[in-house]
């Protein structure tokens, strides 16, 4: 009976404990945002902010091109994430329906792109856009956003289609559609989980991209938030606050997706990543 109860009591003190680790960093970045300055540089830590104040919100609203690179964030991103969608779909269902040579060593290549530490071909990326005269450009960091999460999204999605029986593409073609058809009403609706967990990858990857846009983008409204909230103590000096509230804003959009897509994305990963 002792060992029964300890065998279930472990695992869930174990979850509490991660999720107190995990959560109260979060907690305290936007608990910070929302306390007066006396309060942030007490000595006397004040857990629950009782007087909340919007001053620090309004500071780094205001702050110099602040909706200049939401909106560069935003454009990049979104632009990434639905080319990679776009293009993976169609790599994804020639991958798991269509046998032709070469294509395990196709699979094995996008595996190792996944591995790839993108850091280190930065250095190579600036002389190519350079030569290309396409410095400070959006254009860039789009295409090469979407090179980054391709790989994931491609291989994730080939899993769903693999799961998708090949019987019910074939019943529709009897019935008179064609091959895209067939996907378009067949398979494109079966792979709902895929696209969101791949969706929310590639949207946190792609929103938090900080090295890229370092070396590409010098010039300040061509920057994305990431660069922007590295300078962003600089810029304000000690003011944590304003810092916090920052960094609450940054993470707002992620928060928000990930709360509407979780249970769909969660179980999107796992299928995809054992089918196929």
């Amino acid at each position: 009976m002792k060992r029964t109860t300890l065998g279930r009591v472990w695992p869930n003190v174990t979850a509490v404990l991660l999720t107190i680790g995990f959560v109260f960093p979060v907690y305290w970045m936007f608990a910070t945002a929302f306390k007066p300055t006396p309060d942030i540089v007490s000595e006397d830590p004040v857990w629950i902010p009782t007087n909340i104040t919007f001053e620090h919100f309004k500071t780094a609203v205001e702050a110099e091109n602040f909706w200049t690179l939401v909106t560069n964030s935003l454009t990049v991103t979104l632009l990434a994430v639905t080319f990679s969608l776009v293009l993976a779909l169609a790599g994804s269902f020639a991958l798991a329906r269509m046998r032709f040579k070469g294509r395990r060593g196709f699979i094995i290549g996008f595996m190792v792109a996944q591995m790839a530490p993108w850091e280190v071909m930065v250095i190579a990326i600036y002389f190519i856009v350079r030569d290309a005269d396409m410095l400070n450009s959006l254009i860039p960091l789009t295409l090469f956003y979407m090179v980054m999460i391709l790989p994931f999204t491609l291989l994730t999605l080939r899993g769903f289609v693999a799961a998708v029986p090949k019987e019910l593409e074939e019943s529709a073609m009897v019935d008179g559609c064609t091959r895209m058809q067939a996907f378009r009403k067949v398979i494109l609706p079966l792979l709902a989980p895929g696209l969101m967990s791949t969706s929310l990858f590639g949207f946190i990857t792609a929103w938090n991209e900080f090295p890229m846009v370092l070396i590409l983008n010098k010039q300040a409204e061509t920057q994305t938030l990431p660069l922007w909230l590295s300078k962003f103590q600089t810029a304000f000096g000690d003011d944590w606050g304003a810092t916090m509230a920052a960094s609450s804003l940054f993470a707002v959009p992620i928060l928000i997706l990930f709360v509407f897509l979780q249970r769909k994305a969660v179980s999107g990963l796992t299928d995809g990543a054992v089918k196929g």
